[in-house]
């Protein structure tokens, strides 16, 4: 059955589709994560694979896990030095005046003991660059493309609230939170020396197609 989850797979990666409301690692409020199933996707190996980047819980879609330590050591130098392309689609809760533009806002993180933690924008932060455009309109909410520069913890769903000025769908955090919140890694790409590069799209899930938004629209 875990076979289904499996977008491409070599000696070195394994890129799963993970599913949403999963996180990736445990913590004091997702006691149950990925780590838990790991061991499901050795196929064959000795060790389970190990995660070499994280997609927040409430996002689904493509996860690089690498099968050694070697290579994962390689994935995360890939990850630092800008050598992985990836796209993500999102719903807005709205549409936004302009079909495509990119985000350049620095962002922090902040937390209270009543409010928890939050990105939020700071001239000084994290440097977070995005690209957008949109894909489709229906029933007065966006499906949009994002091609990120950055990797930085929820900058799509900043970037999406105070860069384009209308949050994802569903966030429970920097939108209104109504239902499932609509954000899903498409594809990854991550070129190897003397390799071919792993590479994999993941299908839009259920609650997209819920949404009115299907692969036919892309």
């Amino acid at each position: 059955m875990w076979e289904k989850y499996v977008l491409f797979i070599d000696g070195e990666a394994i890129v799963i589709d993970k599913p949403a409301g999963l996180a990736v690692h445990p913590g004091s409020k997702t006691p149950e994560s990925l780590e838990d199933y790991l061991k499901h996707f050795r196929f064959g190996f000795q060790r389970p694979p190990l995660p070499v980047h994280r997609l927040d819980r409430d996002t689904s879609g493509c996860l690089l896990l690498a099968r050694n330590p070697k290579a994962h050591k390689r994935f995360q130098r890939a990850f630092e030095s800008k050598q992985v392309t990836k796209t993500y689609l999102a719903v807005l809760d709205g549409v936004p005046e302009a079909s495509e533009g990119s985000v350049d806002i620095p962002l922090t993180k902040v937390s209270s003991a009543e409010a928890g933690w939050r990105m939020i924008a700071e001239p000084a932060g994290k440097p977070s660059i995005s690209h957008w455009k949109t894909l489709a309109v229906k029933d007065s909410r966006a499906l949009i493309l994002f091609s990120p520069e950055t990797g930085r913890t929820h900058q799509l769903r900043v970037h999406a609230a105070d860069g384009i000025g209308v949050p994802i769908a569903g966030d429970p955090v920097y939108g209104r939170g109504r239902g499932p919140m609509l954000l899903h890694a498409r594809s990854i790409r991550v070129d190897r020396e003397g390799k071919p590069p792993v590479e994999a799209t993941a299908p839009l899930p259920p609650h997209f197609l819920s949404a009115g938004f299907d692969d036919a629209l892309l």
